[in-house]
């Protein structure tokens, strides 16, 4: 029987070698740093589609001093040129393997808007220059790495390649493409969060073992023929139903679409490989011999060929990836593509407060390498002033990928660890000013919070531990936040302590002193805050709360603004064209933004990010987030340009630029009474200079290249926030920001 890899401590492994070489003050990028450094090649070199910013926040820099920590001379090629293998045999060749990554960022968000179009920057660039990573960074850097060396082993991992683990929808190609492995042809994919498998990795292919016998460390994904030996398993459909569904043609001429066997005959499952009955786990004597359930066990899913072609496999493929996200007691997945499978062994385990620390404590200069002189590079501007506190998110939120990638469960560093860090950047950040522009992570004020029942924890399957209402066994207490940031502040040399990551405000509400220390001493006048909607049917679909949590919130924050003599608003971000979205709820959302005297500058239109629940609805019209039975429960789905257009459109509803598409709208609808000058209406009736330019070349809305479908989609610049922009002018904030929930 193949086990899964024990699970050590991070930082438990005796050193490589290559610990006499000593830390480096940058991870060397050239031969003439390697030569300076005493080395005569690297063990592992990391190629990345960012520019090398040796900071926390860059994966890159990250995952080079943890390896370093471990002993192993580490190399970074960042940016190469893909036109060719030459780039990529800058640092001869590695000692141990290849890591390959997009960077920061999935390649295709970061080139491309929500409507398809390039992009003509790249913040992770210096000076913003756009084009310089390819399209499928992953694929293109793995491919290059292999023509370099071949028989050097390629590692893949970051976020591009995480969710990409299995078969997925790719929204730039609009159809499912196969697990990203195959066509990188990688040895391995690392998911989530890489250190602790990639350690792992890393010890054993210094140890001498082959990288092709690897194939038991957690978080990660291979190539194999068969199940791992002694592994266990059930069909998919053991454990999520499927509704009765038509059958479909063959396009691959195998039996395994419509197959003859009765419980199967309509579900495309195949079923002409043996897989093992589902387990009956026997009572043991003691607890201590008791066989967990999960152990050692798989879910085999439909083929990559099936859910290519069949919609309700695919929805129901993806509700199985999402319900074995918990490290407690995720089973591994099995899915076939042609002659071979993709393995996802279970996630691995979350790094205790300790190794959070340790990770965090390395060596870090905490500015961009020297060779870009004075270049700027904006996501390094964006994040050097901000701490990153904790990880995970417990929200699931179903555009959001977070869960899928760093998990649920919140790991959080030690108050000692924080307050270290703000004083390396009172220290060494060159023109700080004395203000720290964030304290938080994927969301503000869930520091150290977790499930409040161990075995709960472990054995949950939820989607959310607050949707659709806050879990009992979820710790909703924020002291800890709120002793940080009081110790924050207190910092000699800080001005000001600023929180910049998004809160979560259906928890603030459980502990309204969260909302007073955040009011009275953490604000600069405004805050964001993400309802996203404010229809019950998109927001069942997004998984978030209802309006009345946000009025709450509101409520209890202006009250505390106003005990501390502030004048503070609120910005609300909404996502426009979301799965569950009707035209209507649209209006409706325009009507209460006119009514709260809310206008937004840049605005998101939904982007379906691979492996997303939102992305999956999208896709299949289905709502994934319940089991699929006969097609019952279609979802409305906004779908192509014009639609998509429409629903930013009415989003700006003070635009002039949208109010064409958003009349026709309204006629459609029934609802023209929504036409006129009075302050009930949404958009005034047409212009005498309107009238007259109707008809040509499809009017004004449609000629105006500065308008609304042109002006949002910006990825964040940093793991939390993009920008905000507001006409101060106005007494009521004129909502903007490029915030990307990705």
């Amino acid at each position: 029987m193949i086990a899964l890899s024990t699970h050590s401590g991070l930082f438990s492994y005796p050193k490589y070698w290559a610990e006499c070489y000593d830390t480096s003050l940058f991870l060397p990028t050239t031969r003439a740093e390697m030569n300076a450094l005493g080395w005569d090649s690297c063990d592992i070199i990391v190629v990345t589609g960012d520019a090398y910013v040796d900071h926390p926040s860059f994966g890159m820099a990250v995952i080079g001093r943890v390896l370093e920590a471990q002993g192993f001379r580490v190399g970074i090629i960042s940016q190469p040129d893909w036109s060719n293998k030459k780039a990529f045999m800058e640092l001869g060749k590695p000692n141990l393997f290849y890591g390959v990554t997009a960077g920061n960022m999935d390649s295709m968000i970061n080139r491309y808007t929500a409507e398809k179009r390039m992009r003509h920057d790249d913040a992770y660039t210096p000076d913003n220059v756009g084009g310089k990573r390819p399209d499928r960074a992953v694929l293109v850097y793995s491919q290059r790495c292999k023509e370099a060396y071949k028989d050097v082993p390629v590692v893949i991992g970051g976020i591009e390649a995480s969710l990409r683990r299995i078969a997925h929808f790719d929204y730039w190609s609009e159809k499912v493409r196969r697990s990203v492995i195959f066509d990188a042809k990688a040895d391995l994919l690392v998911y989530g969060n890489a250190e602790r498998p990639l350690v792992e990795i890393a010890h054993r292919i210094a140890s001498g073992e082959l990288v092709n016998t690897i194939h038991n460390v957690r978080g990660t994904a291979v190539i194999r023929k068969e199940p791992l030996e002694g592994w266990r398993g059930s069909d998919s459909t053991a454990i999520d139903k499927i509704g009765k569904i038509d059958p479909i043609p063959n396009p691959y001429g195998a039996d395994d679409v419509g197959c003859d066997k009765s419980e199967f005959k309509q579900t495309g499952i195949d079923l002409t490989e043996e897989v093992a009955k589902p387990i009956l786990i026997q009572p043991h004597k003691t607890r201590k011999e008791r066989q967990k359930p999960w152990e050692n066990t798989y879910v085999k899913l439909p083929a990559f060929e099936q859910v290519r072609v069949n919609k309700p496999l695919y929805a129901h493929a993806s509700r199985i990836l999402h319900q074995e996200t918990n490290s407690g007691c995720a089973r591994a997945l099995f899915q076939r593509h042609g002659d071979r499978h993709i393995w996802v062994n279970p996630p691995a385990i979350p790094l205790e407060t300790k190794e959070m620390d340790h990770v965090f404590d390395l060596p870090y200069q905490r500015v961009p390498h020297p060779s870009y002189g004075d270049k700027k590079i904006p996501a390094f501007d964006m994040i050097k002033t901000s701490i990153n506190i904790m990880r995970g998110c417990f929200g699931g939120c179903s555009f959001c990928s977070i869960t899928e990638h760093e998990g649920r469960v919140i790991q959080s560093r030690s108050e000692e660890s924080i307050i270290n860090e703000i004083e390396q950047i009172r220290d060494k950040v060159p023109g700080f000013t004395g203000v720290i522009s964030d304290l938080g992570g994927p969301t503000a004020n869930m520091y150290k919070l977790r499930c409040k029942s161990k075995k709960a924890e472990s054995t949950c399957r939820r989607l959310s531990c607050v949707y659709p209402e806050i879990c009992k066994h979820m710790d909703t207490d924020h002291s800890p936040t709120i002793s940080l940031y009081k110790k924050a502040r207190q910092v000699k040399g800080i001005k000001k302590i600023l929180i910049a990551s998004g809160v979560r405000y259906d928890l603030a509400i459980e502990d309204p002193r969260y909302i007073k220390e955040l009011a009275t001493h953490h604000v600069g006048g405004y805050l964001k805050i993400a309802p996203e909607h404010t229809e019950e049917g998109p927001l069942s679909r997004m998984m978030k709360p209802g309006m009345g949590t946000y009025d709450k919130f509101k409520e209890l924050f202006d009250k505390y603004s106003k005990e501390a003599g502030k004048k503070q608003y609120l910005i609300p971000y909404f996502i426009s064209a979301h799965p569950g979205t009707t035209d209507k709820d649209m209006i409706n959302l325009a009507i209460w933004l006119k009514s709260q005297n809310f206008k937004l500058d840049q605005v998101q239109n939904f982007y379906p990010s691979p492996m997303a629940n939102a992305t999956t609805i999208y896709h299949t019209e289905m709502n994934s987030l319940r089991n699929i039975k006969n097609n019952q429960d279609e979802v409305p789905v906004p779908k192509g340009a014009r639609q998509r257009r429409l629903h930013k459109a009415i989003l700006r509803y003070h635009d002039p630029s949208g109010w064409p598409i958003i009349r026709e709208a309204l006629r459609k609808l029934g609802m023209a009474n929504l036409i006129g000058k009075a302050p009930q209406h949404l958009v005034p009736p047409e212009s005498r200079d309107e009238k007259r330019s109707s008809g040509k070349a499809g009017g004004k809305y449609q000629n105006n290249k500065h308008n609304a479908s042109n002006r949002g989609d910006r990825p964040a610049l940093s793991r939390h926030t993009g920008s905000s922009q507001f006409n101060k002018a106005n007494t009521k904030p004129r909502v903007g920001g490029n915030k990307k929930r990705n």
